[in-house]
């Protein structure tokens, strides 16, 4: 389904999947493209996810179908397991630092300018916010449909939060309510040390994501079933 600018009309299980991977890769290019046990276990990540989501292998696989048929994903043979790649930055038309935005506001609900910048890392190195707000700008603003939405500001925020609008309108509750785990409204010290911590724990799950992939890729190579 496409809206009247032919932009995807995603279900959630579809965002996730092409968050995953957009988001593997940047994060994991040696295992990219992901084979569907690796995408599987993307998709149901604990951290750095919100929702938190419990999608079953066949879920994941009708997604990918979906998002195949609307040539957002491409599929090839690869070892013993085909493999799959995304392809929204040439079918939105949109630049690399654009594309890993609207991965992490897929993968992790609405957030700041701020938030999207430390959460973008180890994608993409954005210069500064100003840099970040640049990009969602010209989401907003873009004429074939906006990609993303300005959320109204908190009270008691410093920042509007940013949406994403692949999945159509922004939900009512999220208009509300602040992603878990989202310090919108830390101020001072608070913001920056929960900043800080943010980052620190992405690059620890990042170096574990990477050794599961390296393990996942020897495993294969010796016909060692992971499953």
């Amino acid at each position: 389904m496409t809206t009247e600018q032919n932009l995807p009309i995603l279900s959630p299980s579809e965002a996730r999947v092409l968050g995953v991977l957009i988001e593997k890769q940047r994060t994991v290019p040696d295992s990219y493209p992901l084979t569907l046990n690796s995408l599987l276990a993307g998709c149901n990540q604990k951290t750095s996810r919100h929702p938190v989501m419990e999608l079953a292998e066949a879920e994941v696989q009708d997604a990918l179908e979906s998002l195949r048929r609307r040539s957002l994903v491409d599929e090839s043979s690869g070892g013993r397991a085909m493999r799959y790649g995304h392809n929204t930055d040439r079918v939105l038309r949109l630049p690399s630092q654009s594309v890993i935005l609207l991965a992490v506001l897929m993968l992790r609900g609405p957030q700041t300018a701020g938030e999207l910048r430390i959460a973008s890392d180890r994608m993409h190195n954005f210069a500064d916010i100003s840099s970040v707000e640049g990009f969602l700008d010209e989401m907003a603003e873009r004429p074939a449909g906006a990609l993303v939405v300005k959320l109204p500001r908190l009270p008691g925020a410093r920042e509007s939060r940013w949406a994403h609008l692949l999945s159509g309108p922004v939900a009512a509750e999220l208009m509300a309510v602040p992603a878990a785990g989202a310090a919108a409204t830390a101020t001072g010290g608070d913001a920056g040390e929960t900043a800080a911590l943010r980052l620190r724990v992405d690059r620890l799950e990042a170096e574990v994501a990477t050794l599961k992939a390296t393990l996942a890729k020897v495993c294969a190579d010796l016909g060692i079933d992971v499953a």
